[in-house]
């Protein structure tokens, strides 16, 4: 069962208030956190944050500028807020965690300020908070040391029929990265600087207190590996099989957005701005590509559709508006991949479990092996082809058995989605899955990295303790974690096996569909390369990754899957697999039956891999973790049936015709004549399947060719040996024997009368050689024969 945790500040429920009121007791300043059945009256979103990671650069106070907003049903007068800070994060696994403790958890804290004498309903009123790092003199946020800082602003109240309560905070991660230096001088009205203090120092000069700098521990930089990916959720209709002619069907526009000025758009940006401001950091970041996206974007350069109700993907719909925008992206990404490491993803970042359960070999290809020709054939080049990256980062050993079933191979999971005999392990090889070794990526990095943008999704990987409501935070809370959690290994690596080291690598692995603005997303490699500048970090190329994973094959530690009951939550449904199981031994049979024609623009494997792919799609796990799975499960459910219903229409498009009237044999070996016609737009070799009774005989003609939307007469020789009319199946079937079309009923009936006719005929000749014989005999004798006797007197 799935456990979320609201990490909404808690109000004081107006009836509790109410009673506590008239009993005369006090009004708590603060309140535990609050359920998700209690009323809330303010809401606060934290705007910016300054610095967003501290260096020894920085000013030598945090500010932090926010909205308070009034979303309750009455007035809140005396709003007031704080700014609380807790001790710095001392484990990867609470990075996550400790943005749910309990307030009293942050206990280093500021004065409050005043923020609204009174807010009315739906009125909203900004703040700002300064607080230096260190103080002697005022408070302070006390932060002596380089880390990761988890901080609060605390909202209080007092909503009207009620008491003073805390109603809201948020609370976001700031990275100390080095403590910068301070001075401050004492304003205390008390003190004389008017003459020098027995030291020789004036007054003045005994008021000031140096801070000196922090820096942090530079001696174990750690490598680090930034995967950036380019993925969409399955944008074509479902159901269409292709053609060489017909434009593709998308199910909506929004890829053109997208690709020109929205979220792909952005992403390529700053990935190309990396390349050409930020050397490191492009030597460290490798491209994850999509292959579905690829085969959308590239389809959409040329003229393509857009239907008008996704569940009717065959009817009405117009034509695109992203066509120069596709063609202008997928221009840019060719120049980007050819400049840095590029790799692929699973296609359609299908859900690696579903579709080892599927046991389909060739859907299993097209998800696994297809998606590195895909992309090397599209963009021109040659990508990092030896490891796998489940969207779910993390694996059943059913799914690690179908990955390494070819030889060797190599998964990238979540560090946490395996039991490490090292926990700084980065690499390790899988026990119990012959060939199977992995690489790691940071889990918290990685599912701080997921809930940014306005899109956030919590990945399977995170343990029910650190789940919680995403929306409750801001975009810029939630970006602020992100920075503390690719910090943080940075300032805990060590080369001792501590609890509080950091790994010995870093892969930093964000989704794969992705919703972070370009903005946000530049700010993520921008402390990437500030952990490079600042000797905290280095570069890792991913491919030196996967070559250190595929290494460990022969390492005598191994280490075991774990597969957290959340990702069978966020897997593909059921109905869906086990649609894709029924479908695909059908397909694949029909194709084997399709005629491979070299001059044919239109060959059976291009026609049949989008209903394919449409299976994969199905399965994707793409909006699976998302603000709303049911809608992603239904999609996903609807696109299954699509295909299943297309795949349905191919068949049903081969058939044989029932001829008009009866069959009439004019002899009991006359042939029987039949159409067999094909409606596809490539050729099938089929046979013809008869259902007869014993008294007629049907010879096998059997495999016969019919032409793409074509007809061919088929000559069946039969043999009757009775007079009766005689109902006679017949069907179509490919050579493996699935069945085509329907089942035609023909009435035949013969003028040869059989075994009858032939004792009647053999009766009579008996007969007549009995009396020519005898007449013979007669004459013979020179008697005459009885039989002429009276015949001269007549």
């Amino acid at each position: 069962m799935t456990v979320v945790l609201s990490r909404t500040g808690a109000a004081v429920l107006a009836v509790f208030a109410l009673v506590l009121v008239a009993l005369g007791g006090p009004i708590p300043g603060s309140a535990s956190a609050q359920t998700t059945d209690e009323p809330q009256f303010l809401q606060l979103d934290i705007d910016e944050v300054t610095p967003s990671a501290v260096s020894l650069t920085s000013d030598p106070v945090v500010t932090v500028t926010g909205t308070v907003t009034n979303i309750g049903d009455r007035d809140v007068e005396d709003v007031w807020v704080r700014l609380q800070r807790a001790q710095a994060i001392a484990d990867s696994a609470t990075l996550r965690s400790a943005l749910t403790l309990d307030q009293a958890g942050f206990d280093t804290v500021g004065e409050f300020e005043v923020v609204s004498d009174r807010l009315g309903q739906g009125e909203r009123e900004k703040f700002t908070l300064d607080l230096p790092l260190r103080s002697d003199l005022v408070p302070s946020l006390n932060i002596t040391a380089p880390g990761v800082y988890p901080l609060l602003v605390n909202v209080n109240g007092v909503p009207e029929y009620g008491g003073q309560a805390r109603l809201d905070d948020a609370r976001f991660l700031l990275p100390v990265l080095g403590v910068p230096a301070a001075d401050e001088v004492s304003t205390d009205e008390s003190t004389d600087t008017s003459g020098p203090t027995s030291l020789g120092e004036t007054s003045a000069e005994a008021g000031r207190k140096d801070f000196p700098a922090v820096p942090p521990e530079r001696s174990t930089p750690v490598p680090t590996t930034v995967l950036w990916p380019l993925a969409d959720r399955p944008r074509i209709a479902a159901g269409v099989p292709g053609s060489a002619t017909e434009p593709v069907r998308l199910v909506d526009d929004d890829l053109a957005t997208s690709l020109a000025e929205g979220r792909l758009d952005g992403l390529l940006r700053v990935a190309e701005d990396a390349v050409e401001n930020e050397e490191q950091v492009a030597n460290a970041m490798c491209l994850a590509i999509d292959p579905d996206l690829l085969v959308t974007v590239a389809n959409m350069t040329r003229n393509y559709l857009v239907v008008a109700d996704p569940a009717d993907p065959t009817g009405d719909a117009h034509p695109g508006t992203g066509t120069d925008a596709a063609i202008a992206w997928l221009e840019r990404l060719r120049t980007l991949s050819a400049q840095m490491c590029t790799t692929s993803v699973p296609y359609a970042q299908v859900d690696l479990t579903a579709l080892a359960e599927t046991g389909s070999a060739s859907l299993i290809e097209s998800a696994l092996d297809s998606p590195t020709e895909i992309i090397d054939s599209t963009l021109g080049i040659s990508s990092v082809a030896s490891v796998i990256w489940p969207d779910s980062g993390v694996l059943t050993e059913k799914a690690g058995a179908m990955i390494a079933a070819n030889g060797p191979a190599t998964a990238l999971l979540a560090d946490d989605a395996v039991q490490k005999a090292d926990p700084s392990a980065a690499v390790v090889r899988i026990s119990g899955v012959d060939g199977l070794t992995a690489g790691l990526f940071d889990s918290a990095a990685g599912a701080a990295l997921a809930a940014m943008g306005d899109e956030p999704q919590t990945p399977s990987y995170v343990p029910d303790s650190s789940r919680y409501t995403l929306t409750d935070d801001s975009t810029t809370a939630r970006l602020q974690d992100a920075l503390g959690a690719i910090a943080w290994p940075a300032l805990n690596s060590s080369s001792e096996s501590a609890p509080s080291a950091g790994p010995n690598s870093v892969v930093l692995a964000p989704p794969q569909v992705w919703s972070a603005s370009a903005d946000d997303a530049a700010r993520t490699l921008s402390m990437v390369s500030t952990l490079m500048r600042s000797g905290l970090a280095t570069v890792q190329p991913f491919q030196e990754m996967v070559s250190a994973a595929a290494a460990t094959g022969s390492d005598p530690v191994a280490s075991l899957l774990t597969y957290p009951e959340q990702a069978i939550t966020d897997g593909a449904p059921a109905s869906v697999v086990h649609e894709a199981s029924a479908q695909m031994p059908r397909l694949d049979g029909l194709e084997d039956a399709f005629v491979e024609d070299p001059q044919a623009q239109l060959t059976p494997s291009a026609y049949t891999a989008p209903l394919r792919n449409d299976m994969l799609r199905s399965m994707t796990l793409a909006g699976r973790r998302g603000t709303d799975p049911d809608a992603a499960a239904a999609e996903a459910e609807q696109r299954a049936t699509q295909a299943r219903e297309a795949v349905d229409r191919m068949f049903e498009s081969v058939t044989v015709l029932a001829p008009g009237g009866v069959f009439t044999l004019t002899s009991e070996q006359s042939p029987l004549l039949l159409v067999a016609r094909n409606d596809l737009p490539v050729g099938i070799t089929v046979r013809l399947h008869v259902d007869v009774p014993s008294a007629m005989d049907i010879t096998d003609i059997g495999p016969t060719q019919l032409p793409p939307r074509g007809s061919r007469t088929l000559t069946v020789p039969a043999e009757i040996s009775d007079s009766r009319k005689i109902e006679v199946e017949f069907a179509l079937t490919t050579e493996s024997g699935l069945p085509l079309g329907s089942p035609t009923q023909v009435t035949v009936r013969s003028n040869a009368y059989g075994q009858v006719l032939a004792i009647v005929t053999g009766c009579a000749g008996a007969l007549l050689l009995f009396l020519a014989g005898r007449r013979l005999l007669h004459r013979f004798r020179g008697e005459p024969d009885p039989a002429d006797e009276g015949y001269g007197e007549q």
